[in-house]
């Protein structure tokens, strides 16, 4: 590939600012891979970070994204998972990285960490398979590694209850299929309009979160024996909700991504981003994190195991609302995220053609 070839992105340029722009064609690192990018879909830390004032001097512009599926046009040296030029792929990235501002999603052609990325089977489409990425890394990293469960294909005795709370959401819903695979029972929350998507996907139970009595209907089902809480929307009240779901007697583990504290002092919160499963140093809030090798090495086993679960049909992608727009409509729909719009998909936006 040379810099002469055409490249285009959505970056951010500012806090509030992003614009489609001309940029160079990414350069491969030894433990990359290049990809023509086909599809992209959309999450809240995009539009979060759009929002943050964290630009480094020097650091703009940055491309935004971290959910992709396309084509492998070039393989680093150093990239042991078995891939060829040409494998239909997807993956997730480091979207608007002030250490890197070419780890991002939203451009037509991008680089990704190879051994993270998963190979799209063929029962599924490349718009299918950008909802996918996210989803799979934070399940593997907060059902395998901070809710301590055995991998699969081991399961947990006893079959015992865990909260997903916002089952509907794209992170929910994949961990709802993986908790089921693991052997959990599921209560999980979302709308009423959700509850025949979330049921469909396996969870046991499903209740209003806007349900006063909520928490006392989780309590009664599970018979006060919750320790489990796997919390996607991660706010001081969901954390209400999720907590006082919780055994009375033993408390547990309240696992949420936006680190939120836990109302109960037996209840052990538990944040965690999942950056940590790329395998690279970062930056967040303007703070540094350093690199969290089992997360990466535990990210890895899940993405091997999830191809084949996905192949066979175990494990369903989110529901996906393909807009049209390219990359210069992603913006609109980044607004739609931010206030609320969207409930049981997941934005996706077809920026490249498979040749």
């Amino acid at each position: 590939m040379t810099s002469k070839q055409q490249n285009r992105g959505l970056v951010k340029q500012g806090k509030n600012d992003a614009a489609v722009v001309n940029l160079p064609y990414p350069k491969l690192r030894d433990d990359y891979i290049l990809v023509k990018t086909i599809a992209v879909a959309l999450n809240p830390a995009d539009w979060q970070d759009l929002e943050e004032q964290d630009l480094k001097p020097g650091s703009a512009p940055l491309l935004i994204g971290c959910d992709f599926s396309g084509i492998v046009e070039e393989i680093g040296a150093k990239v042991s998972k078995d891939l060829k030029i040409g494998d239909r792929v997807m993956g997730c990235v480091h979207g608007t990285n002030v250490d890197n501002h070419e780890d991002g999603a939203f451009a037509e052609h991008i680089t990704a960490k190879g051994d993270i990325t998963m190979r799209i089977p063929p029962n599924l489409s490349f718009t299918a398979a950008a909802t996918l990425p996210s989803g799979v890394a934070t399940a593997a990293l907060a059902l395998y590694r901070h809710l301590a469960l055995p991998l699969l294909p081991e399961t947990v005795a006893g079959s015992p209850w865990i909260l997903v709370y916002g089952g509907s959401s794209a992170s929910g819903s994949i961990a709802i299929q993986f908790a089921k695979l693991s052997g959990l029972k599921v209560v999980t929350t979302c709308s009423p309009r959700n509850f025949d998507f979330v049921h469909g996907l396996g969870a046991d139970a499903v209740f209003d979160y806007r349900d006063p009595d909520c928490t006392k209907q989780i309590r009664d089902l599970t018979s006060d024996t919750l320790t489990l809480v796997l919390d996607t929307i991660a706010t001081p009240s969901t954390a209400e909700i999720s907590t006082q779901a919780m055994s009375s007697s033993k408390g547990g583990i309240y696992c949420n991504l936006m680190g939120v504290d836990s109302p109960r002092k037996d209840v052990k919160a538990v944040f965690f981003l999942g950056y940590t499963g790329l395998g690279e140093p970062y930056t967040f809030s303007g703070e540094e994190w350093p690199v969290v090798p089992e997360d990466y090495e535990l990210v890895k086993k899940v993405v091997a195991l999830s191809e084949g679960l996905l192949r066979e049909g175990k494990i369903k992608p989110h529901p996906a609302a393909v807009r049209a727009g390219g990359l210069e409509g992603i913006l609109g729909g980044l607004e739609d995220l931010k206030s609320k719009k969207i409930s049981g998909e997941k934005l996706v936006y077809v920026i490249g053609k498979e040749e």
